[in-house]
């Protein structure tokens, strides 16, 4: 199963009623994992009903891929569970670590790009797709410091990660903007750089601005619409590689569902347009 190379949603209970009238033409919605890892209730119903329509994206924020310690094994455990309950599309993880020993962080936080963080990324990849008998996907993240020690970059690293672990990519552009700004590089040269072949799908979002002396420091912060500038470097991704499934993200100041039903329709008309231009290139 894949996800069709559409449009699709952030779920937010808030908007069930709207999903269920309109019932609007979209690709799919995409869930975090660890809010479905109780046994029933609104939460599963309200699953239940999309999931019979529409395709579905498992995002998790809680396996702490990059963490020291090893994966949580309860924590797998109830992951695979939700997976072959509801069978979704795709699954997916951040680049990033969020916990240490017992203690749990709510935050992303980054890793240093060196061997034996690869060693270690990779086997925490072989065990999540051993435990759930699939394919996860990695999403690069937004950073806002440099490790010195760092000896790869972060795109030569997810290369490696994918060439080693067979996983796929999640290729979040907005991260890519966030993080250029703020360390003062060229997302286009990153985006040059990095294993486009391996993405299977993309992830829009929106991003506060400070400030500072030394120019702006971008927060990704999911609670605004997608930036122009985003929005160019995304058709150029879908230029290069085609149309692929693509998530708009909002997460916090959630707005009205017609907001993001619009933002959606924005991405849905870069995917047509460029479905349009290889169409005529091939006839």
């Amino acid at each position: 199963m894949i996800l069709p190379a559409a449009a699709g949603l952030g779920f937010k209970p808030e908007h069930f009623a709207d999903i269920r009238q309109l019932r609007p033409d979209l690709g799919f919605f995409e869930v975090h994992a660890e809010n479905y890892m109780g046994d029933g209730g609104v939460p599963h119903r309200q699953l239940a009903a999309l999931r019979a329509d529409y395709g579905l994206s498992l995002h998790g924020v809680g396996l702490s891929i990059g963490g020291a310690g090893p994966l949580d094994g309860a924590h797998l455990a109830r992951l695979r569970v939700l997976v072959d309950r509801y069978q979704p599309e795709s699954f997916s993880e951040h680049l990033a670590w969020s916990s240490h020993g017992t203690e749990y962080l709510n935050d992303l936080l980054p890793l240093p790009y060196t061997p034996a963080t690869l060693d270690l990324v990779c086997d925490h990849i072989d065990r999540v797709q051993e435990a759930l008998g699939r394919q996860m996907l990695l999403e690069n993240p937004s950073t806002y410091i440099l490790f010195e020690q760092s000896s790869l970059t972060e795109t030569e690293f997810l290369r490696q990660v994918v060439r080693r672990t067979g996983c796929g990519l999640l290729l979040d552009v907005n991260n890519v903007f966030v993080s250029a700004t703020n360390h003062r590089s060229d997302p286009r040269a990153y985006l040059a750089d990095f294993p486009l072949q391996a993405v299977a799908e993309i992830h829009l979002g929106g991003h506060a601005e400070e400030a500072l002396p030394s120019g702006p420091l971008l927060i990704d912060a999911h609670g605004s619409p997608v930036a122009d500038p985003v929005w160019t470097l995304y058709a150029e991704v879908i230029a290069a590689i085609g149309a692929q499934p693509t998530l708009i993200e909002w997460d916090n100041d959630v707005p009205p569902f017609a907001i993001l039903l619009a933002e959606a329709a924005r991405a849905d008309a870069v995917l047509q347009a460029e479905g349009g231009r290889r169409l005529a290139r091939a006839s």
